[in-house]
């Protein structure tokens, strides 16, 4: 499985991006998604999950109520919509693939496939 994320950009705070990650491969439909992020100097955190039918979703305590995940398995695509930026949310997302499609895993250890990132930046 390869997974390509991307629509980050520079932002300022109070506004919105929307990050996509498209899948490769038919198996899409199964897997369980995350999206982490990493800022400089720093682990890489969990952001979001969602199951493979999209039916349950779990999130960061940090991010609830102002980002949110959804997918379209027909496009092979999950995507990670982001409101009310704030410049601590200023780094690299990183989209993920779980086998386990029901797990909503919050470790980095719990996903099997990687994107490459793409660097969100919010300016104050």
């Amino acid at each position: 499985v390869q997974l390509q994320a991307s629509g980050g950009g520079l932002v300022q705070a109070g506004g919105s991006l929307r990050l996509s990650c498209v899948a490769s491969g038919r198996a899409f439909g199964n897997y369980g998604m995350g999206w982490f992020r990493q800022a400089p100097g720093k682990q890489r955190e969990f952001v979001a999950a969602i199951s493979w039918s999209g039916g349950s979703t779990s999130y960061a305590d940090s991010v609830k109520g102002r980002l949110t995940t959804s997918r379209d398995n027909a496009k092979n695509t999950v995507y990670l919509q982001m409101n009310s930026l704030k410049p601590e949310d200023t780094a690299v997302y990183y989209c993920a693939a779980d086998l386990n499609g029901l797990r909503l895993g919050v470790r980095p250890r719990d996903y099997d496939y990687w994107g490459q990132g793409t660097l969100v930046t919010v300016s104050s």
